[in-house]
């Protein structure tokens, strides 16, 4: 080791672990709720659609009021 590389650590940080664990907890339960959705594709997409336009019209009406 020379002295221009970084030191690393004997043992790994425990929030970095701590982190990495609840990520992947997060993806398992994204995946549950996105694998369970039992409207047809089109129905999904409508309802996305739904929601920008009303997000679009709340936008627009902080801008103006």
């Amino acid at each position: 080791m020379t002295s221009a590389e970084p030191v690393r650590p004997a043992v790994p940080r425990a929030r970095d672990v701590q982190a990495s664990v609840l990520a992947a907890l997060q993806l398992v339960e994204d995946a549950r709720h996105l694998g369970t959705d039992s409207r047809p594709r089109r129905q999904r997409a409508r309802v996305l659609a739904e929601r920008v336009v009303a997000d679009r019209k709340l936008a627009r009406a902080l801008r103006a009021g």
